[in-house]
């Protein structure tokens, strides 16, 4: 079968489950699945579905702004809810499985908006590929019996992508982009002060023009340092403004900044254990 007409299969089918569990609530962020996932369901279902965006310190402004005015051009219902993760020492600690602690948390959150307003489900963005890799979030979801309709018809990354620019959305190639703790070590505490800090060298290496990257937070007998990693697409830009550029990240509080010779590389997934 030729690939998009099997990726226009499963928006068919898309379509469909959606009409299905109408209303609902979507947890919205802004990133490739979540905006398209938001942006097929403002068309199928249009005012049955509400886009739910987190907000905490761990989701920097530029990306929260993005993301509003993006759900705001999909003719999107948009709503912001505050989460407490950071009150959370299960979330704060750092541990493996923090990400479990936030979607909790988030799930909570719109579970209670979901039965107080009488919207029928709560729906997310994981996709087919999400599912052949260990998500602590994913544990949080089945609790809330959280709807997961891209994994469910089958929708892969690529595809969300393919299709993303058919419909012209401006994430279909957008890198991804999770939240800022992921930019600490497990074991390392989460403190809103270094998370400020990771948004502000972010913004800055973004600034320099760089769009593929991470500022790693590391910390050295209570001394912050940076880890700067950049896509190797783009190391060759460092040529020019890397000695700059450090010297920027040392004025946002960094005793030390390294960049890593290899680049940036994408996480090495765990496979889900199989029997």
């Amino acid at each position: 079968m030729d690939p998009s007409a099997k990726a226009n299969g499963k928006l068919r089918a898309l379509r469909d489950l959606l009409r299905a569990h109408a209303p609902l609530v979507i947890a919205y962020s802004g990133g490739v699945d979540s905006a398209f996932l938001l942006a097929v369901a403002a068309e199928t279902i249009g005012a049955d579905c509400l886009g739910v965006i987190a907000d905490s310190p761990s989701l920097p402004r530029q990306a929260l702004a993005e993301a509003l005015q993006l759900a705001r051009e999909l003719g999107a219902g948009i709503e912001i809810v505050s989460t407490g993760e950071m009150a959370d020492p299960n979330y704060t600690t750092n541990p493996v499985n923090r990400c479990y602690f936030c979607k909790a948390e988030l799930f909570t959150k719109l579970d209670g908006l979901a039965r107080e307003r009488g919207f029928r489900a709560i729906a997310y963005g994981e996709n087919a590929d999400d599912g052949e890799q260990v998500r602590p979030g994913r544990k949080a979801a089945a609790q809330f019996q959280v709807l997961a309709p891209l994994k469910d018809v089958g929708l892969t990354k690529s595809e969300i992508r393919a299709l993303s620019r058919i419909m012209q959305l401006p994430t279909a190639d957008a890198p991804a982009q999770p939240c800022l703790s992921s930019r600490i070590p497990h074991g390392t505490p989460v403190t809103p002060a270094a998370l400020a800090m990771i948004e502000r060298a972010e913004a800055i290496v973004r600034d320099f023009g760089f769009r593929v990257f991470r500022v790693r937070h590391h910390v050295c007998a209570t001394r912050p340092q940076a880890r700067l990693e950049i896509s190797p697409d783009e190391m060759a830009n460092l040529e020019t403004v890397g000695e700059t550029l450090i010297g920027a990240l040392r004025r946002v509080g960094y005793d030390d900044v390294q960049i890593d010779p290899r680049g940036y590389r994408l996480p090495i997934t765990q496979p889900i254990p199989r029997d």
